[in-house]
């Protein structure tokens, strides 16, 4: 015989799944926390700085 299965269990049970695979993506999206997130931006910050320290002058040029 077949498998009796409750179509409002069944509806909660995939409607609970597909949250948890939302909140998956989410955490992978905007998991990072205030502390990692600072770090990021200010290494972004001296990188940018390095960056632009070593741009050369295009004032100068006679053209």
């Amino acid at each position: 015989m077949a498998e009796i299965v409750n179509l409002r269990q069944a509806r909660k049970r995939r409607k609970r799944e597909e949250r948890a695979g939302q909140a998956e993506q989410n955490r992978a999206l905007f998991g990072e926390n205030t502390a990692v997130r600072k770090q990021r931006k200010a290494a972004e910050k001296r990188h940018a700085q390095l960056h632009e320290a070593h741009r050369r002058d295009t004032a100068d040029d006679p053209d």
